[in-house]
Order: structure tokens, then sequence, then C-alpha cells
């Protein structure tokens, strides 16, 4: 039960480090109007949401003497279960995905004031998502679970998504006038958009029981 416990305290503080981020950057989206930033917002509150799911199935999964009833019937409701959590992480990374891609679609380039916020909010993603995506992979490793794997996922696809949208942000902040700006803003939504919806494909569509063996 320790190693449950590990994964159980890594989910909440993924819980509790994810909600500030939600609205540090819907504070940076209001100050900026970038449509990156709004993008981002949306992403992250999926995700969030996601996680809070996952870490509530992993707590029911997890609980003293869970490991040591060996009943079909308790063994399938458990499956199920995280068959739930795995899919509610591949559905936010889709929806996020699909609003991404139709804000960058709608978007005409305007004036995309103070992105600082959103910048620095951005880069500390990458920091902390790169840390969950490499604590979850290996707890994984160590004792091996459905929702601990896809969370190593998400946090994988995460980090790499804030490292777009540093790219992003970032020209805007240095030529925020610039035509290079109007398309890196843009870009970084598309791009961020493809990799979201094709990852939290694979991730629904993957049998249950494969993802576990990360």
């Amino acid at each position: 039960m320790k190693k449950a416990g590990s994964g159980q305290r890594t989910l909440l503080a993924s819980v509790a480090l994810s909600t500030p981020g939600v609205i540090a950057v819907a504070i940076g989206f209001i100050l900026g109007r970038s449509s990156t930033q709004f993008a981002d917002f949306i992403r992250r509150t999926a995700e969030l949401a996601a996680v809070i799911v996952s870490w509530t199935i992993f707590s029911i999964t997890n609980k003293d003497g869970a490991h040591d009833s060996v009943g079909e019937s308790v063994m399938l409701k458990k499956v199920r279960l995280e068959s739930i959590a795995k899919r509610c992480v591949g559905a936010a990374m889709c929806i996020s995905g699909a609003v991404m891609m139709l804000i960058a679609v709608l978007s005409h380039g305007g004036e995309s004031g103070n992105v600082i916020p959103g910048l620095v909010i951005a880069i500390l993603g990458v920091i902390v998502n790169t840390f969950f995506w490499l604590r979850y992979s290996k707890l994984n490793k160590i004792d091996p679970n459905e929702i601990l794997a896809v969370q190593s996922k998400l946090y994988r696809a995460k980090s790499f998504v804030d490292i777009c949208v540093v790219a992003a942000l970032a020209t805007i902040a240095i030529a925020p006038n610039s035509t290079a700006a109007v398309y890196m803003d843009i870009a970084g939504s598309v791009a961020v958009s493809i990799y979201l919806a094709v990852n939290g494909a694979i991730i629904m569509l993957e049998k249950q029981g494969k993802g576990a063996r990360l």
C-alpha cells in the first residue's frame, strides 16, 4: 500500500498544482487576449477535470485491502473504473485539441496585449509537467497501473504543449506587432491541437491493460 499511497499523493499534488494554473492562465488571457492563451485555458481546465477523476478513481481502487480481494466482480469493477479514468484523460485531450483548432481557425490575428503572465505560467508549466511526467513514469515502472500510466502520457503531452505555448507567446512578447507574432500565435494553437487530438485518440483506442506496461 505504500506504493499506492505514493501514487495517490502524486495525483493529489497534480490536482493542487493544476488548479492555480487554470486561474492564472485565465487572468493571463484577460490581460493578453491571445488565442493561444485562451486555448491554453480551455486545455488546462479539461485536463484538470480529468486529473480529478483519475485521483478519485485511483483512491477508490487502491483502498486498504483492495489488492487482497480476488473476487471476479471486484476485479471487473476495478478494471471498469480504471478504464473510465483512462478515457476521461483521452477525452480531455481530444476536446482540448478540437477547441484549440477551432480557435486557431477563427482567429483573425488581433492585438494580443500583455502576454507576459501567460508566458511565465507556460514556462513554469514546462518545469512542473516534466517533473510529473518523470514521476508518474517512475511510479508506473515500480508498480504498473493503468491510471499512473495514462497520467504519464498526459503529462508528457502537457510538457510538449507548454513548450509550444512558450515559443508562441515568447515571439509575441518580443515582437508583438510583427507578422511573425500573428502567425506564431496561430501556429502554436494548431500544433498543440493536433498533438493533443492524436494522443487523446490513441489513449482512448488503446486496449485496457496495455497502458500500464509503458
